[in-house]
């Protein structure tokens, strides 16, 4: 364990074995850090917040402090941050705001300079938020996202498995798995290269063209394009896009972009 002599950690901040905190850091009591993480300098870790494995923290990076969010009564929450990931500069990730909720974080995630992940955001795995994406409160993200430069997602959104968030892109509306969207809340196309990339077979690869084919392009309304998916393509990530889509209740879905530049 290497603590720089200008950090600052409470006696009862759980460290584990060869973790490195760099200089003018500041961790709280109450905080756990798993093994093989390393924080640069300048981080600051809040009561509440669990760090996991093999975890690249760096300078300036603020994590489980107070949320934003003008009904926060101070009572414990929390902040549950997975192994292997990456956190650069200056990102900001807070805790749960009401008592005893949690903000959570996956593993291998790489999560770039001046991102902001609000309250109760739930994060799964090998996600990619490129620089100065923003989260508002209790956002959804699912695993393999790729969120481009300066987005923005509206609170309670949901981010299906394997989307590709367009730059400057804002999001107010649920993202059904596998798409690509852009500009407000629309669907430019499906993720032909996500999906390729994340090793999906042609087969399934093809349902899923299908799938979006029939829900944004074939003119049924949802219920229709959902009855007709499930009559003709089988595969387990098409039950997965029916059953995001039946569960888009709060925010709706986003609807197909059909201007072009």
């Amino acid at each position: 364990m290497q603590i720089h002599p200008t950090a600052i950690v409470d006696k009862d901040a759980k460290i584990g074995n060869n973790v490195s905190i760099g200089p003018y850091s500041v961790i709280e009591g109450g905080v756990e850090i798993g093994d093989d993480t390393k924080l640069w300098q300048n981080v600051y870790v809040a009561k509440g917040t669990t760090i996991g494995r093999k975890c690249q923290i760096h300078m300036g990076a603020v994590l489980g402090h107070e949320p934003q969010d003008v009904t926060f009564q101070k009572k414990p929450s929390y902040l549950k941050i997975g192994d292997g990931n990456i956190i650069r500069e200056f990102v900001t990730i807070h805790r749960g705001t009401k008592e005893n909720s949690s903000t959570k974080i996956g593993d291998d995630n790489f999560i770039m300079g001046l991102c902001h992940i609000a309250h109760n955001c739930e994060l799964g795995n090998k996600i990619v938020m490129c620089n100065s994406s923003l989260l508002a409160g209790y956002v959804g993200v699912g695993d393999m996202v790729f969120m481009s430069g300066n987005c923005v997602v509206h609170q309670f959104v949901r981010i299906g498995r394997l989307v590709m968030v367009s730059g400057s892109a804002r999001v107010g509306k649920d993202v059904p798995p596998f798409m690509i969207t852009e500009r407000e809340s629309a669907i430019a196309s499906y993720n032909a290269v996500g999906i390729k990339r994340a090793g999906l077979d042609v087969e399934t690869r093809n349902e899923i063209k299908k799938a979006f084919t029939i829900l944004y392009l074939s003119g049924l309304n949802i219920k229709s394009a959902l009855e007709k998916m499930e009559s003709q393509l089988n595969s387990p990530e098409i039950k997965h896009f029916v059953e995001f889509i039946r569960a888009s209740k709060k925010r709706g879905v986003c609807n197909y972009s059909r201007r072009r530049t």
